[in-house]
């Protein structure tokens, strides 16, 4: 079974052509590149992918004049189908922008840009992201965003806890997320989305392999299946 992956581009994407290139790598197969005013996506895809960058300038908030694009609502229809969709850093604020996961993405605390490697433990293993790694793991991926702030009201982060949807926490605090949140599922468990960039880990030329196994714990699932 041939993988089949689309990454999609926004004006300000920075980011695209690392998903792409990991996908690629670890996939064997080159992903679909979708151009934000695309009406449609591909057919028959396996694997979505909205990257990091700062989609349209970041103006109004980050992600949000993304999130109104029109592809947007192509992505949004799949996802509902159950296709995984993954946002990485500004991915992970169109998801939320778009209503794909719940929260927001609010500046960083002490209002800097934050860009260096980062302890994560991985808090659920048992989704089709994260089931390469182990429970409680700590894995090293690297940040780079300016509006990481993970913010939710309580009971949404209590839902969040309470239904193992917190994909991956920070080892330490790095923007003010609330409970030191850098990742989270969907209700479903097929959008996942995390400020951290697994895509700059996949070769040791990059520092580290430990953003490898979320990709080939996806393809693996996805292809097995």
């Amino acid at each position: 079974m041939t993988f089949r992956s689309a990454v999609i581009t926004f004006p300000g994407s920075n980011c695209d052509r690392d998903m792409a290139d990991a996908l690629e790598k670890i996939s064997g197969t080159a992903p679909h590149r979708v151009w934000h005013g695309d009406d449609a996506l591909p057919d028959g895809l396996d694997f979505i992918a909205l990257p990091g960058g700062f989609s349209y300038g970041d103006y109004l908030r980050s992600g949000a004049m993304a999130a109104r694009s029109h592809i947007m609502k192509a992505v949004i229809a799949a996802a509902g189908r159950g296709v995984p969709v993954l946002g990485v850093c500004n991915g992970f604020q169109v998801l939320t922008e778009s209503g794909l996961l719940p929260g927001a993405l609010m500046r960083n605390a002490g209002i800097r840009f934050v860009c260096r490697d980062v302890k994560l433990t991985v808090e659920n293993n048992q989704s089709l992201f994260t089931s390469g790694y182990g429970a409680g793991q700590e894995i090293l991926i690297p940040v780079a965003h300016h509006d990481g702030n993970y913010f939710a009201d309580a009971d949404t982060l209590d839902r969040l806890e309470g239904e193992g949807r917190v994909a991956f926490r920070y080892a330490e605090s790095v923007n003010g997320s609330a409970r030191n949140i850098a990742g989270v599922l969907n209700a479903a468990g097929n959008v996942l989305g995390m400020m951290p960039h697994p895509e700059r880990m996949i070769e040791p030329e990059q520092g580290g392999t430990d953003g490898r196994a979320l990709f080939e714990s996806a393809i693996r699932g996805l292809v097995g299946a």
